[in-house]
């Protein structure tokens, strides 16, 4: 009879124990269960976001070279419509940024130099890496010297440093300069972006840049 008592005592006391702390057990595993899951259910979906933003910039890519071929105006379409995607559903992703470089181009292309200096802008504004913001911001340089605003293009650049693209960083300096007729100034910095694309493939137009300068750098 002790004994009985005992499991009698024991089975009590676990039933006293379950009215005080089962609830919390029970919460406290379904908060476990709930991160386990909510966690491989979030790894699941940027693992899907990842793949679509890499499909969808590489369609884009495909459009860009296909803009080559003969009739280029539907892949226009084609890649404005793939990049706003990208921008519009994975804007913090390196994708979209790099789309919005892609975007910038075909704007130039389309002489749409407010268009491109705004996805430039989008760029800077969204990208994490120093040498992607210091790529769009040499680029916005480049688009405002096609769009003859010298004054804002040596303003531009005179912000910027030339990082891990020194030649293009040079090579703008010295466009620059002789758009404002300092035709030294340009010839040095001419030499400079050729000394650091020593084996880039712009260096021959970079050099030719040199050579029509080179009587009248003295």
């Amino acid at each position: 009879m002790a004994e009985l008592r005992t499991e009698e005592e024991q089975l009590e006391a676990l039933k006293n124990w379950w009215k005080e702390n089962g609830r919390s057990l029970i919460i406290g595993l379904v908060v476990a269960l709930s991160a386990v899951f909510g966690w491989k259910g979030w790894q699941s979906y940027t693992e899907r976001q990842a793949t679509e933003a890499s499909w969808l910039y590489q369609n884009m890519v495909e459009a860009v070279v296909s803009e080559l071929d003969e009739n280029p105006a539907p892949q226009v379409e084609t890649i404005q419509h793939l990049g706003n995607q990208l921008k519009a559903n994975h804007a913090k992703s390196t994708y979209a940024q790099y789309a919005a470089l892609l975007l910038a181009r075909v704007a130039v292309q389309l002489q749409d130099y407010d268009q491109a200096l705004a996805e430039l802008d989008w760029v800077i504004e969204q990208a994490k890496e120093d040498d992607l913001k210091r790529l769009a911001g040499l680029r916005r340089v480049r688009v405002l010297l096609a769009a003859d605003q010298v004054d804002q293009a040596a303003s531009a650049l005179s912000g910027l440093s030339p990082g891990s693209f020194s030649a293009i960083y040079y090579e703008l300096q010295g466009d620059v300069a002789y758009r404002q007729g300092n035709v030294g100034a340009a010839v040095e910095a001419y030499d400079r972006a050729l000394a650091a694309a020593e084996n880039l493939p712009t260096r021959p137009v970079l050099q030719m840049k040199r050579d029509e300068l080179g009587s009248e750098a003295g």
